[in-house]
């Protein structure tokens, strides 16, 4: 797929290169090694398309000041057969480098051609990746840091997939160990009290307090009346959570489902301990000698990781704990479903856990390095210039659920996303829903809008794209050619995004693509020129459509053609 951005840097790089050979060669320059070097693009392009500080860091190398290695450089550059037609020394010494007609015009053409392909490349080579994200616990509502995880993760996913990796996302269910035993008595409780009275039962203080253990424990009541309350607490607790269990994860999948989000799959941690694997990876540490037993506990050499201290695998009455069911749901991912790389998006709170597990896969005999945790700061949600108050203990927080009944699943995704993992965010729920240009989303998908509108007024005056009438070379206004760099741009953004798992970078490009065409927009008439600019301007305006349609369509936003 077309990369002419990434084309352009690479023919930039061999012109200096075999530039600075020849200099040698022709005396110009002594004999010595080319250091390694820079190829960037400037804030402002009128220094140049693509800029070099290659004869700045080579003064050592050559015992010669920057800018006559320069000028030694630039004699010896040989243009013909590239993308750039003239070269320029800046100050001290950079090399500026300047894109001849052909180079905007073909991206246009590359654009118009591969439509909703462009943007694709094989940058992943088929790499086999697994990512998982959100994953929270099935015991109660998902709340906003859920939210947040589900667009960077479901968004990171994409990216890569349109980068060449071939992608699984996936949803872990915690349904076994300490959070579902607490959740079972959370629910017995309710469900007593049902029955009892309130006064009568009293409810556990490290319990579930959300209003839908209530609902949960009115459900059963429902279908089985007080059938359970003279049963034995186990088989109380047993009943309760093989009803509720199973609906809270399916209304997780359904509020998902909302949210656009659709894992490829969900795995049960119960199968886990129900196949043996959890027991077999404890086996495997043990005979690796990363294990040692301490007053009927079994503990894991997880110091000798990297971890600040020891880990308890199973505990003194028998039970394995859940780092211990993490250790085989991991060794599953590598070992036996075949991943090349796992990347897990935690909170930040997490962060404990990430050397230790690491460590983990490098004591059971995999590679720890292929296992990447993107850590996620928390969200704080804003009402009125005021931070909205929330206790996820009482039960009292904002769900999903509450937050795209009361926000637009386009914005939420958006605001989500607009920041990497690793930063906090405010999301302000005033400007979610403003139908303003202040509202970043409603800005975005505006100037789709706007695009399609241009495009309708045109064809209801008998004006349709002709690319045979179209003179792209005519495009050469400041605001056209920022507009064309910047679809150029859009493959090797998202390879970025992608390569350094910050899908946020989609969503910064697609705000400045709709800066820019909107800059185009006012300062360059469409209707009214020339056929030839005309139906070059036109093209530039289907171009911008494509590109931000991709962009939106990878984020899953949707790109109105009305507003």
């Amino acid at each position: 797929m077309a990369n002419l951005i990434a084309v352009a840097e690479s023919q930039a790089r061999q012109l200096l290169t075999t530039a600075f050979h020849a200099a040698i060669q022709k005396g110009l320059l002594p004999q010595g090694e080319v250091p390694p070097f820079t190829i960037e693009i400037p804030a402002d392009t009128s220094h140049g398309d693509f800029a070099s500080n290659a004869a700045m860091v080579s003064a050592r190398a050559f015992k010669s000041a920057p800018r006559k290695i320069a000028e030694a450089v630039c004699e010896s550059l040989d243009l013909s057969a590239t993308f750039f037609d003239r070269w320029e020394i800046a100050g001290p010494g950079f090399i500026n480098l300047f894109l001849k007609d052909l180079w905007f015009t073909q991206t246009i053409d590359f654009v118009l051609e591969e439509r909703e392909a462009y943007g694709s490349s094989n940058y992943g080579n088929g790499e086999k990746v697994m990512i998982e994200f959100v994953s929270a616990n099935p015991t109660g509502p998902m709340h906003m840091g859920n939210a947040r995880g589900g667009a960077l993760g479901d968004c990171l996913a994409d990216a890569m997939s349109c980068a060449g990796y071939k992608v699984t996302k996936e949803f872990y269910v915690n349904d076994a160990g300490n959070q579902v035993a607490k959740f079972g008595k959370s629910l017995e409780s309710r469900y007593l009290q049902l029955h009892l009275g309130e006064d009568a039962v009293e409810f556990p203080e490290d319990g579930y307090h959300g209003d839908d253990i209530r609902e949960r424990a009115q459900e059963f009541t429902q279908i089985h009346g007080d059938a359970y309350v003279k049963a034995s607490p186990e088989e109380r607790q047993k009943a309760l959570v093989d009803y509720a269990l199973p609906k809270n994860i399916k209304k997780m999948k359904d509020d998902l489902g909302k949210y656009r989000i659709v894992y490829d799959v969900w795995f049960l941690e119960s199968t886990l301990h129900e196949s043996g694997a959890v027991q077999a990876a404890i086996d495997a540490l043990s005979q690796k000698g990363m294990t040692y037993e301490k007053d009927g506990t079994i503990w894991y050499k997880a110091s000798s990781f990297g971890a600040e201290k020891d880990e308890v695998l199973v505990r003194s009455n028998g039970i394995p704990t859940y780092f211990a069911a993490d250790i085989a749901y991991h060794y599953n991912k590598f070992a036996v479903r075949g991943f090349d790389r796992v990347i897990n998006v935690w909170g930040a709170d997490h962060h404990g856990h990430v050397a230790r597990l690491k460590g983990a896969m490098d004591a059971i005999g995999l590679d720890g390095s292929k296992l990447d945790i993107l850590l996620m700061q928390m969200v704080r949600l804003m009402r009125g210039g005021e931070a909205v108050r929330m206790s996820k203990r009482s039960g009292k927080a904002i769900t999903l659920t509450n937050l795209i009944d009361e926000v637009p699943v386009d914005a939420a995704r958006f605001f989500f996303n607009m920041r990497e993992p690793n930063s906090t965010l405010d999301f302000d729920l005033d400007l979610a829903v403003e139908q303003s240009s202040s509202n970043p989303v409603y800005y975005v998908q505006y100037a789709h809008a706007r695009i399609c509108s241009i495009l309708k007024n045109l064809a209801a005056e008998g004006i349709a794209f002709n690319r045979n009438k179209a003179k792209l070379e005519l495009l050469r206004t400041v605001e056209e050619r920022e507009l064309i760099r910047l679809l150029a741009r859009y493959p090797q953004e998202i390879i970025e995004a992608a390569r350094g798992y910050d899908p946020a970078r989609i969503t910064r490009y697609t705000l400045d693509l709709a800066t820019l065409f909107h800059k185009f927009y006012n300062s360059c008439r469409v209707k009214g020129e020339e056929e030839g600019l005309m139906q070059a301007r036109l093209a530039l305006c289907l171009a911008a459509r494509i590109t931000l349609r991709n962009a939106l369509r990878l984020l899953k936003i949707t790109a109105p053609e009305v507003m």
